[in-house]
């Protein structure tokens, strides 16, 4: 079978059971010589459970840029994270990082092949489907069948994917649909027309999700990793919402902002996941990054699944089973990469109200924790913080999970000079996540899901809905939801030795429910927005920005929204002003304004002789 210019060869192999994650088969690539065979009822459910299989890493390389996690561009591009590791180590990473960027750098090549791959197994699917259109369709009159089941599942990892490379190298890309991948010769697809116009692929994609959210079934009873109708639904209002941002006066944007509104509204009214449960924000924060306890919390509205089986390293790690774990004395053999920044932690200050500092005097404290005489660390568990701070990251004297408490760098921060005091916590496991672990290494082995889009993703997005509709003293509703969750749990106090619970002196100031904590890990406090910081749509818009910083916090999306919101440019040099204080591999960086896209890949432009024109940004 023939492959688009701008694909890479790709073949269906390890694949990701649609279920439950425990089975997994291989699937040779779609040939000639194999097509035949896989045309019937089997072969397509073998090519669609393939089709998921791309949302984790395959080959072993992915990683390294293609990750969906996005940490390097959304949290590290973001100036949520630090690469970490050391300097030298992946250089076109710390190219990215220090924004010393090009369109030769390998990890936005290998970004924009993994987009295309996914694309790629996409139409594999709706080609099949439509030649086995008789076979599949069932009985006349039925409200749904499997012809249009998996045609709805095509469409929605078709848009899925090139929203994917949208949102990273702007969105006049190469749309690839069923005529195009069908073509008897090579297609090479412009982003241009006869004009030299970029063509902006928004209503392409923007039709496929539609047709997913009218097809897909609310629930799938057997097949409960599937994508639902709710899961299209609330990527159809991202894709919207992102054509409605601003970004900087490009992208072929539009305002669509009351149709984003009003299929939030009808998500949030009727949303439910696959086991039924009307969506809900998870009981407390922690429980998201529990395995086995975040998996059907009514949280997660698309989440990855992820597994522990037998020797398959790459469905329990989505960066690699050693990337991103920590290194050094806490026994879990990593390397060392993506590391909190010192803004990132401070955001997490709050005033006596138990309030994040909008006014940007986060940045005028104190880092949390300092490094004067290594390996002594000095953490400052006084201050007061919003308790999703150590529920996000990893700092010394508090407890990571089940490992440790750390209280010297004692190796597990690889370079301090490099990527600073602290590590990610979310994407790690539990030293109890290793079970009966067969894999070589657990380094970053769970079997905890990864959140594309949670419930409160939808909650947030939709008062910046209602913001952007002149509805911003409504918004307050929404943002104090997700807030008031937070206050649900925090960390407590361990005994370094025996990990159990003890007591301490410091406290959580609860202001949602006016009561006080104790025994906890280090001073925390949480209260909600009042009328006052919602008065205004400039005032409701710094707190849902500022929220959304600190609730998706490494999470990889920070980059992407403040791309999107056109304040990228004055965001991120005011990062670096204070980062570059504490790490000076920054001193010489600045952020363009202009940035908004990364630029496409000089290869590709070149593999598609003249017909794939740079994008606005890097022209």
């Amino acid at each position: 079978m023939k492959k688009l210019a701008i694909y890479t060869a790709m073949a269906l192999a390890v694949a990701m059971s649609s279920t439950s994650c425990s089975d997994f088969l291989e699937v040779k690539a779609v040939g000639s010589t194999d097509e035949e065979a896989l045309l019937n009822e089997d072969g397509i459910e073998m090519v669609i459970t393939g089709m998921y299989s791309n949302l984790f890493d395959r080959t072993g390389n992915d990683y390294w840029g293609g990750s969906l996690s996005n940490y390097y561009y959304g949290d590290v591009m973001g100036g949520s994270a630090n690469k970490g590791s050391t300097f030298t180590d992946q250089s076109p990473f710390t190219n990215l990082e220090t924004y010393a960027i090009t369109a030769d750098n390998g990890y936005l090549e290998t970004k924009w092949k993994s987009v295309y791959n996914g694309v790629y197994s996409a139409n594999v699917v709706a080609d099949m489907a439509e030649k086995l259109k008789d076979e599949l369709s069932g009985i006349q009159g039925e409200e749904r069948d499997k012809y249009t089941e998996a045609i709805a599942q095509a469409d929605f990892f078709r848009a899925f994917w090139h929203f994917e490379g949208m949102k990273l190298f702007g969105a006049a890309i190469p749309y690839v649909g069923l005529e195009e991948y069908r073509s008897d010769v090579d297609p090479k697809v412009s982003n241009v027309d006869e004009s030299g116009n970029y063509i902006y692929i928004w209503d392409k994609v923007i039709a496929d999700l539609q047709y997913a959210y009218e097809n897909l079934p609310n629930t799938w009873a057997a097949d409960k990793g599937k994508v639902n109708k709710w899961a299209a639904g609330a990527l159809l209002a991202k894709v919207m919402m992102y054509q409605s941002s601003p970004y900087n006066g490009k992208n072929g944007t539009q305002n669509r902002w009351a149709e984003v509104k009003t299929l939030l509204e009808e998500i949030i009214a009727n949303g439910v996941d696959n086991n039924g449960t009307k969506y809900k924000l998870a009981d407390d924060y922690e429980t998201l990054y529990i395995a086995g306890e975040c998996d059907w919390t009514g949280e997660s509205v698309f989440d990855i699944q992820m597994a522990i089986i037998g020797t398959q390293e790459y469905t329990n790690c989505i960066n690699g089973t050693a990337h991103i774990a920590l290194s050094g004395s806490l026994g879990a053999g990593g390397w060392g990469f993506y590391q909190p920044s010192y803004d990132m932690v401070n955001s997490y200050i709050v005033n006596e109200e138990g309030l994040p500092l909008l006014d940007g005097s986060y940045q005028q404290h104190a880092p949390l924790s300092t490094a004067p005489n290594l390996p002594a660390v000095e953490t400052d568990l006084s201050v007061y913080t919003d308790p999703r701070l150590d529920v996000s990251v990893g700092r010394f004297n508090v407890p990571f999970y089940d490992w440790a408490v750390p209280t010297t760098t004692d190796g597990w921060v690889r370079d301090v000079a490099n990527g600073g005091l602290y590590m990610n916590k979310k994407n790690l496991p539990r030293k109890a996540d290793k079970g009966s672990l067969s894999v070589s290494t657990i380094a970053g082995s769970t079997a905890k899901n990864f959140h594309l889009i949670r419930y409160a993703d939808v909650l947030l997005w939709y008062a910046e809905a209602l913001i952007e509709t002149g509805h911003h003293t409504e918004a307050r509703e929404y943002v104090n939801m997700v807030r008031a969750r937070a206050a649900k749990s925090y960390i407590h106090a361990v005994d370094g030795a025996t990990m159990t619970e003890t007591t301490s002196s410091y406290v959580f100031d609860d202001k949602v429910d006016g009561t006080t904590g104790t025994d906890a890990a280090a001073n925390y406090r949480l209260g909600l927005y009042p009328e006052s910081q919602f008065a205004t749509k400039e005032k409701a818009t710094e707190a849902l920005r500022f929220e959304r910083k600190l609730e998706m916090a490494l999470e990889g999306h920070r980059w992407y929204d403040l791309a999107r919101w056109g304040i990228i440019g004055k965001e991120l040099n005011n990062y670096l002003n204070y980062e570059k204080q504490y790490l000076t591999k920054f001193s010489g960086s600045v952020y363009n304004d202009n940035w908004v896209m990364l630029p496409i890949p000089q290869t590709q432009i070149i593999t598609m002789q003249g017909l794939l024109v740079q994008n606005e940004s890097w022209k």
